[in-house]
């Protein structure tokens, strides 16, 4: 992608109603539309989505198409996609908008500052969708199923709240599993090593992502696990 074709993204994305953004890793500030300072810790529903229902985050949400796909077959709850790349975010916020879909938002910053714009037991769910395995040696940290991003999970949703990986890596699935033996913060309640090779658990499994459909061509398993915090 070219520079240019990247700062009208950016530009565009400014002008936004349904993209929230920050930019610096040491001041926790999110700017909306235009720039405009916004504080929507503990009041997302309140000031953006108007309403009660139920918040699930995306994290790493790419082009956001799980986003999408949760906003519009599930209507009456809210949606929220997390990712740090500006120009990937462009085409969910923009489908988003085109489509209509109220319910559906995006958030650009680094995972690990989530909790500094989410109140406690705020987010009711979490999916994680093909996020980078961080495969070279020292890197396992940097997993969003490491102790250390679950702990930061597990200060933003709610008791018995639900968080879904779904990945194409054997190295990250067998890691979350490896993990799981001993965090005492959540549950393991299901996993599966190939989520195709028999019927779907659930319809939202069936959404695809652009990375997952790259991965199927390729003849790639895809994995999920599924925890509850306790």
């Amino acid at each position: 992608m070219s520079t240019r074709n990247k700062l009208q993204k950016f530009a565009e994305i400014a002008a936004f109603p349904n993209v929230y953004e920050n930019f610096h890793h040491d001041k926790p500030q999110l700017l909306g539309i235009n720039g405009e300072e916004v504080e929507l810790k503990g009041k997302w529903n309140k000031k953006h989505f108007k309403n009660d229902n139920p918040i699930t985050l995306e994290l790493a949400c790419g082009r956001g198409e799980y986003t999408l796909a949760l906003s519009e077959n599930f209507p009456d709850r809210n949606f929220i996609g997390v990712d740090i790349k500006g120009a990937r975010i462009w085409k969910g916020a923009k489908i988003a908008l085109e489509k209509e879909l109220h319910n559906a938002a995006f958030l650009r910053t680094r995972i690990e500052q989530i909790t500094a714009f989410f109140e406690p037991g705020e987010v009711d769910e979490i999916w994680i969708t093909f996020p980078d395995p961080f495969l070279k040696k020292g890197k396992s940290n940097r997993r969003l199923t490491s102790a250390r991003f679950l702990d930061s999970f597990c200060k933003i949703v709610k008791p018995k709240g639900i968080i879904h990986l779904k990945t194409d890596s054997p190295q990250l699935y067998e890691f979350t599993l490896e993990v799981m033996e001993t965090y005492d913060k959540a549950e393991l309640i299901l996993h599966q090593e190939d989520i195709y090779s028999k019927t779907l658990i659930m319809p939202e499994l069936s959404y695809k992502t652009y990375y997952e459909d790259m991965h199927l061509k390729d003849g790639r398993k895809i994995k999920y696990v599924r925890l509850q915090l306790r």
